[in-house]
């Protein structure tokens, strides 16, 4: 939201220069992105008046004008506006001016006439009007004050703020809300701008019928009969629009921004004239349309509240007007609607339709449900007085068991001294809590608050500490230094594998990070993770990012992809992040885990002369993996047992278990998938839930022995489902100490081996760390060794 600083220094005027009080504002948590001059740069250009008017003898397109600018000689300047004509009170660049872009004016002569200035338009200025043409000179006030500076008269030393306002303080989408957080850090008043209640001078009125209580808790309307649309809206208030970065309209839409902009109260008008009978606020009715300002129909979901009349639907409730009862320049008689709708009526509707505007972005947040009537009264003010008309009366229709209630909480003095980390007085607590709006009152813990009517976001206790310490001023809080001799390193997580370690080592490995939205599409999803439950966002950015991700794989291959487009032929990418799976068993039915996930695809080495051109496959991707299971020294528990996923190899895939429990999957993209997703080479994927892995085994030191070495081999058949890690773990279980090393050497299935087996050779490396083994004890080893594979394998040794 763009403000002007003089407009809001009319609100709240601390003693601080323009860069003190951008600070603050950002310091209050309302993000400044940028501070903009209200103009461009430019002297020596005063307000004149057109006392002469003459067609240029030679060129059909100039005029020759004599300008008074309150000095003695008038001056003669020939202009080329088309809006050109006597009596016009101009903006006049005079000899010796400089203008934005250091453009220099001086007498000249132009098609034989004397010109001793210039008349300028807005954008000469550099001052960016909508509705101005380049072509077309400023046209002032009749009263503007001939001779003065118009940097003087426009007030043009101001700057226009930009405000990016978070989404739960939607109360700041008005100078009023920005003005109450500057006074309470200030601790000065407000001069709000005088809201008189206006009179009724026409007792007509139309029936207001509400069907929708919970969605539009209240609504008011008024007619204002006989109204001058065709009225110029005031400079002064254009000013003001433009500075804030709203586009000038038509004078009736103009007051309403202004208000707008002012007290963060969106406004509907109507054309009396073509509504008929009485307005009704209610859902949509299937297949009920309504009509757009460019003449298309648009088809209305049954859920989305709209305003209707007897016989047609006239606006989106909270969002956009349709062309039935638009204003025009033939309208007369208006209804001004100014309603408080309750945000879950409105929120999503305006991305659904497609039209976001200055109304849905402010009821999509929340507005002051206690604003209306004065809001009403404040428009209905500026109509009368800028475009005439009388009012009728206000009718107002609340539905008091469906209307917000203000929020009532405890405050307790240890959660803000502990929360905080500093103590503040009771004075100043309980003067910036009724600075912030909140009602106060003891109680024997702290306090009793009630929040303030246009404080969304005040609902618990921490709420109120986040607004003390706001207001208070971060930077009043003193720094404490941590007193680290009384750290106890005996309580220190010694066992904790840290999540950098693991980024580092895959870093090292050659792999590059990726950050993907917790967003993802179903569709791709869906493909991935087959008749698995997806949790859907209600209102979602687009509908692409209308899931969230149940695993990391669905971004990461979204990435693969986008890299894969352009021409990119070797992809390592691992991510970390959490993954929201659905599960009744936990809170909100909702199950949150912290993954490790990564994937790989095209070359295994770069492009080199000596090296040839080899595809990464299912075992580079189980290295990279065991690199990382091997960080927590559990290697020995860590099983990859075959199993079934829907997005995997069902050959060359593998379910990750640590003492027994899943931790995890690994696997090559299954061959169908790999077509449908476009994927040009094979794709390999694994990912780990983290807590599984965040502790390790302390190692320990052990001697190195001085006593020799003994290798024996064993070929082994066993039957085709063996694995060889489950021969490799039974060897270890078997061997214990004396085993240094255990190797797979071969794994042989064909001729001479029975159907249905495989010879495996595996490799012992034995040694003692107390003396030299004999070899009567590695025979009893390897002996005793056999024995159990046999007996659990039916393993036999391959004559």
């Amino acid at each position: 939201m763009k403000v002007s600083e003089r407009w809001l220094r009319e609100w709240i005027n601390p003693d601080i220069n323009s860069e003190e009080l951008v600070d603050q504002i950002t310091m209050l948590g309302l993000e400044v992105e940028s501070v903009e001059p209200v103009s461009g740069y430019f002297s020596n250009v005063v307000i004149g008046r057109i006392v002469g008017c003459q067609q240029h003898p030679t060129a059909d397109k100039l005029r020759i004008t004599k300008v008074d600018i309150g000095k003695k000689n008038l001056l003669n300047i020939v202009c080329g506006a088309k809006n050109c004509c006597l009596y016009l009170h101009v903006a006049v660049a005079i000899p010796g001016a400089i203008l934005p872009g250091n453009v220099k004016i001086k007498s000249t002569i132009i098609r034989g006439e004397l010109s001793e200035g210039m008349l300028c338009s807005f954008s000469e200025l550099g001052i960016n009007y909508n509705h101005h043409p380049n072509n077309v000179i400023i046209e002032l006030p009749d009263a503007a004050p001939i001779g003065q500076d118009i940097h003087t008269y426009l007030q043009l030393n101001d700057k226009s703020i930009n405000i990016n306002v978070t989404p739960n303080r939607a109360d700041c989408l008005g100078l009023l809300g920005i003005a109450r957080d500057v006074a309470s850090y200030n601790h000065l008043p407000i001069q709000m701008p005088t809201i008189k209640m206006i009179p009724p001078e026409v007792i007509d009125t139309l029936p207001i019928q509400v069907d929708a209580i919970k969605a539009c808790p209240q609504y008011l309307s008024r007619i204002i009969k006989n109204i001058d649309i065709h009225v110029k809206t005031p400079l002064w208030m254009q000013e003001k629009l433009r500075r804030c970065g709203i586009f000038i309209v038509d004078v009736i839409t103009d007051i309403m921004n202004y208000v707008l902009l002012e007290l963060g109260q969106p406004f509907h008008v109507f054309d009396l004239a073509h509504v008929e009978q009485r307005i009704v606020v209610r859902h949509a009715k299937d297949g009920e349309t309504m009509k757009l300002l460019d003449g298309k129909e648009l088809k209305l979901l049954p859920d989305t509240l709209v305003i209707t009349d007897y016989s047609q639907v006239i606006s989106i409730a909270g969002i956009f007007s349709g062309s039935a009862a638009t204003i025009s320049e033939n309208t007369i008689d208006i209804i001004l609607e100014c309603a408080f709708f309750n945000p879950s009526a409105i929120i999503g509707y305006a991305r659904h339709y497609g039209l976001h505007t200055y109304s849905s972005q402010r009821y999509e947040r929340g507005v002051d449900p206690t604003l209306q009537p004065h809001a009403m009264e404040r428009v209905t003010d500026l109509l009368i007085s800028i475009c005439g008309g009388q009012p009728g009366p206000v009718i107002n229709i609340t539905s008091l068991s469906t209307y917000p209630q203000l929020t009532n909480i405890t405050l307790r003095r240890a959660t803000l001294d502990r929360l905080i980390g500093h103590v503040i007085s009771d004075e100043d607590v309980i003067k910036i809590l009724k600075h912030l709006g909140c009602q106060v009152s003891y109680v024997s813990e702290g306090w009793q608050i009630i929040g303030p009517s246009w404080r969304f976001d005040l609902s618990i206790e921490e709420d109120l500490i986040e607004e003390i310490a706001r207001i208070y001023g971060y930077e009043a809080i003193p720094i404490i230094k941590v007193n680290t001799e009384q750290l106890n390193s005996k309580n220190k997580c010694d066992n904790v594998l840290p999540m950098a370690r693991v980024k580092t080592l895959l870093v090292d490995r050659d792999y590059q990070e990726a950050i993907t939205y917790s967003f993802v599409d179903p569709k791709i999803q869906s493909l991935l993770h087959f008749q698995q439950k997806q949790l859907i966002v209600a209102n979602p950015i687009s509908q692409d990012m209308s899931a969230m991700r149940l695993s990391l794989w669905t971004g990461l291959i979204g990435a693969l992809l986008y890299n894969q487009n352009r021409q990119q032929h070797r992809i390592r990418l691992f991510e970390t992040g959490f993954c929201f799976i659905p599960d009744d068993a936990e809170d909100f039915g909702i199950r949150q885990d912290l993954m490790v996930g990564a994937v790989i695809s095209g070359s295994r080495f770069n492009n080199h002369w000596d090296q040839p051109h080899q595809n990464l496959d299912f075992y580079d991707a189980k290295g990279d993996l065991e690199a990382i299971l091997d960080l927590t020294c559990k290697v020995d528990d860590i099983d990859f047992k075959i199993t079934k996923h829907s997005a995997l190899h069902p050959g060359q895939s593998a379910e990750i278990y640590l003492n027994n429990e899943s931790i995890g999957f690994i696997g090559v993209i299954h061959p169908e998938l790999e077509k449908r997703l476009n994927l040009n080479n094979p794709t390999i994927v694994f990912e780990l839930i983290w807590k599984k892995l965040t502790t390790y085994k302390l190692t320990m030191a052990n001697k190195i022995s001085r006593f020799p070495a003994n290798r024996r081999d064993i070929s082994l058949l066993v039957p085709d489902d063996v694995t060889a890690a489950a021969i490799i773990k039974e060897c270890k279980k078997i061997i214990k100490n004396q085993l240094v090393n255990i190797n797979i050497f071969d794994v042989y299935r064909g001729p001479g081996v029975q159907v249905g087996f495989k010879s495996v050779g595996v490799s012992l490396i034995l040694q003692d760390i107390t003396r030299t083994l004999k070899e009567k004890e590695i025979s009893s080893i390897v002996t005793k060794c056999i024995s159990i594979l046999k007996q659990r394998f039916a393993a036999s040794l391959r004559s």
